[in-house]
């Protein structure tokens, strides 16, 4: 896996025992597994006990550094060799890549489903339209307008090609402005 220098530099710093002792190396690996599993930001998942100590920069880089792993892991669907490769040359011990992978192994399934719909716009699927042209209303006698509305059928799918949809949902569209456009000349 290729990481950026700034997610190298965080899990460095994860992986010295001098800033992250044993339980508060646990609890970060939790806290980052948590906060890509919760649907809402909680501003409190690095207010642990563990974390009193240590800089509070130094924790937010860490806590990136780990949620940032996990995702490539996830997106590249990793295997425990890979992490464990990974890890080992950021110079994590075995203890802790054993940690690490344990963690990761749990929560994997549930993260892969979660990345593939979570946290995106649903997909849009159809479009239906009507168009309709007013001559009178309850005030009025004689309005003599066209009255168009358009519906976007949307729904969450674990695997999309968008290019198809949206070409059909633009042929509609379009199909849709003609309409309009010759009601108009009416």
């Amino acid at each position: 896996m290729e990481l950026s220098e700034s997610v190298q530099r965080g899990l460095q710093s994860l992986a010295d025992l001098s800033v992250f002792d044993q339980s508060g190396f646990q609890v970060l690996v939790d806290a980052s597994f948590r906060s890509l599993l919760s649907s809402h930001a909680d501003p409190g998942v690095l207010d642990q006990p563990e974390f009193k100590r240590i800089d509070q920069i130094l924790l937010k880089q860490s806590h990136t550094a780990a949620t940032t792993f996990i995702l490539e892991a996830v997106k590249q669907n990793a295997d425990k060799s890979t992490i464990s490769s990974c890890l080992e040359e950021l110079t994590f011990s075995a203890e802790r890549i054993e940690i690490f992978y344990s963690a990761y192994q749990i929560q994997q399934c549930i993260l892969s489903f979660s990345c593939s719909i979570g946290r995106r716009a649903p997909q849009i699927n159809d479009v239906s339209w009507r168009l309709q042209y007013h001559t009178k209303n309850g005030q009025v006698d004689k309005v003599n307008e066209p009255f168009y509305s358009i519906s976007l059928n949307a729904e969450v799918t674990l695997k999309s090609s968008l290019v198809p949809c949206f070409q059909d949902l633009v042929g509609k569209l379009k199909d849709a402005a003609k309409s309009v456009e010759k009601a108009s000349q009416m």
